[in-house]
């Protein structure tokens, strides 16, 4: 159903949406709290814990702002959409009209040359690209135009930063520019020194990557990794660097750029402006401790 600041509520069938013209683009999605743990100086231990809430995929489906413009929406005087799924949780969030008139924000029902899947959301879902995964809104049923943000229970309380200032920064959902080295990564070994290709991820909810450079000795000194086709708006793109490791101990690191200029901060830097008390939101860059035996572990810098 589309309502609010609306010339006529409509309610779509799915058919119906099925047959209005459709696009396919690929996007990631990451959760606000992916690498959450890092706030508190908690040293977890593989990519898997720091960075492994993300993912990327392929979603098919209509823009929303075709749905919108069928039913008349006000787009000048409604600066929201309010989109409300239908799970357990009623799920609820608030998503700037901005985001939504550039044509990214679509009403997914497929994923990856199949239909969306239950537990992504089947039968319908919301994709908004480079905003944190839970503005994904799963099991659609609704869509608001309104002139005012919702302030729904999970973007009043949760989903929010705590500032150094003590006070709330809300709405904060764009993931911004980010990175990290999957190999070699805590958990991982090296088996001897010598030659290895140091490779990993970057991603941002800004545009497209357009360097990532990589340090091995903890950010004194970096090199620019090749970046590996096709490097797509808002989506993974695969960076990679030769490194022969002399069997001393390394830290690696990596650290990106996005298309509007916006490079990726050390931990330092993230905690000079956003404090420690965060949960969500931390881009900062990842460190990864090569040790003398060839271990690796994750390692906090101040």
């Amino acid at each position: 159903m589309v309502n609010g600041m609306v010339k006529t509520p409509k309610v779509f069938t799915m058919d119906e949406i099925m047959r209005l013209p459709s696009v396919s683009r690929f996007y990631f999605i990451e959760c606000g709290a992916n690498t959450g743990m890092e706030w508190g100086n908690v040293a977890v231990p593989t990519c898997q814990y720091t960075h492994g809430m993300l993912s990327c995929s392929e979603f098919t489906g209509v823009p929303l702002i075709t749905l919108l413009e069928l039913a008349g929406a006000d787009l000048k005087g409604g600066k929201f959409v309010l989109a409300e799924g239908s799970d357990g949780s009623s799920m609820t969030r608030t998503i700037p009209m901005g985001l939504v008139t550039s044509g990214q924000v679509l009403l997914a029902y497929g994923q990856n040359g199949e239909m969306l899947r239950p537990e992504n959301g089947y039968p319908l879902r919301l994709v908004v690209p480079g905003v944190q995964g839970v503005s994904w809104v799963k099991y659609l049923r609704r869509c608001e135009v309104g002139d005012q943000p919702w302030g729904a229970k999970d973007e009043a309380i949760h989903y929010v930063d705590l500032m150094p200032d003590g006070t709330h920064r809300q709405y904060t959902s764009i993931q911004e520019c980010k990175s990290v080295i999957t190999t070699p990564s805590g958990g991982q070994v090296l088996l001897d020194k010598g030659f290895y290709h140091l490779n990993g991820l970057a991603w941002s909810g800004r545009g497209k990557i357009k360097q990532v450079d990589v340090s091995v000795d903890g950010g004194r000194n970096w090199r620019t990794a090749r970046l590996e086709t096709p490097v797509l708006d808002r989506c993974l793109t695969r960076f990679s660097l030769d490194w022969v490791w002399d069997g001393k101990p390394a830290i690696v690191q990596s650290r990106a750029m996005d298309d509007t200029g916006y490079v990726q901060p050390s931990s330092k830097q993230l905690r000079a402006v956003r404090g420690t008390r965060s949960i969500y939101h931390n881009n900062a860059i990842q460190s990864w401790l090569v040790q003398e035996n060839g271990e690796v572990k994750n390692v906090q810098l101040s």
